[in-house]
């Protein structure tokens, strides 16, 4: 073993190679600084006294399925200037963890193909020290993303674990990546994200929201020049639930007779697909042989579909989080494949 290997095989530099030990099937060695600690780590100061040391061990990359730990003796010092007594920091490992940078490495590359619980079980760690490694390498890269390339949003909410938890997740549509997760589900959720937004410059073309009044009225405020769209999956919930009203309306209006057995049961075939309909369906939805007073008739399709989903009805009384704002009738929308 020399301090070459120690440098190249586990990223350790400026220290020196003193020695290895073999300790309940785990491989130590040993290692010192150096240099001797000259300035305050805290304030820099050169105004410092040694008060000894603190021995203490991290975890690196194993070697032939052993566990290798490095250990060093630290020196402590205490600052005149500041008053503080500080270790002084190492360079080869994560602070205030028990491993050292190689091994954060090595358990990122294995998580690319294995799962936590595997990862702790190969390298004989807790399975909450993976969790923990991984947390912290998103949140360096992917805490706050740059936002100034970003052209085209989606807003919409979720609700994660138990009971009634909710989160505000915004993406870029064209590459996927979630750019904010706000706490709750309302607007102030999106307060910290306009404020990034407007200080990147970015030129925002188009918003997909479902149709909450309040999301509509956020984007109306915060990006008055982009294009608001309606996302394609709340768009057809509401246009099925107005269908499956109209078809239980036409059921009660419909006396007992050949109407209500064509209305009875064909829910589900409203709703299917056109190409998924066999030609019996087909010929169940076409089926003209009622007249008289139960006739079904379609004299106005336009009707029908104007009945159906109406996007300028005003706001629902009753609290319906799907009505649409009459504020924002001037707007155009449309639905995004």
């Amino acid at each position: 073993m020399s301090t070459s290997l120690l440098y190249r095989a586990f990223g350790v530099r400026q220290y020196r190679y003193e020695g290895t030990r073999y300790e309940e099937g785990r491989v130590i060695f040993t290692v010192v600084p150096q240099e001797r600690p000259e300035c305050c780590p805290e304030c820099g100061s050169k105004h410092i006294q040694r008060r000894g040391h603190k021995e203490r061990e991290w975890q690196t990359v194993p070697i032939g399925g052993k566990p290798v730990f490095l250990r060093m003796r630290i020196p402590r010092i205490s600052c005149g200037s500041c008053g503080r007594a500080p270790q002084m920091p190492v360079s080869f490992a994560v602070p205030l963890h028990s491993y050292t940078r190689a091994f954060e490495r090595y358990v990122l590359e294995l998580r690319q193909c294995m799962t936590i619980q595997d990862v702790a079980v190969h390298l004989g760690i807790t399975w909450w020290k993976v969790k923990d490694i991984e947390s912290r390498y998103l949140t360096r890269h992917f805490a706050k993303p740059k936002l100034k390339h970003l052209r085209y949003l989606a807003i919409d909410e979720i609700s994660i674990g138990k009971g009634h938890r909710y989160v505000t997740v915004v993406l870029d549509l064209e590459s996927g990546a979630i750019v904010h997760v706000g706490e709750g589900k309302g607007v102030d959720a999106l307060v910290p994200f306009w404020k990034r937004l407007r200080a990147s410059h970015a030129d925002i073309q188009a918003v997909a929201t479902d149709m909450s009044a309040a999301y509509i009225r956020a984007v109306t405020d915060h990006l008055p020049d982009a294009q608001l769209v309606f996302d394609r999956f709340h768009i057809m919930k509401l246009f099925n639930e107005k269908l499956s009203d109209l078809r239980r309306e036409l059921y009660r209006e419909a006396e007992a007779g050949p109407a209500k057995n064509v209305l009875k049961g064909i829910r589900w075939l409203l709703l299917r697909n056109q190409e998924n309909l066999d030609d019996d369906s087909v010929g169940n939805l076409c089926d003209d042989d009622v007249d008289g007073e139960g006739t079904l008739n379609d004299d106005d399709p336009d009707d029908d579909e104007d009945e159906i989903l109406d996007v300028n009805e005003p706001a629902d009384p009753g609290g319906n989080p799907h009505a649409i704002d009459p504020d924002t009738d001037s707007r155009k929308t449309c639905s995004r494949d």
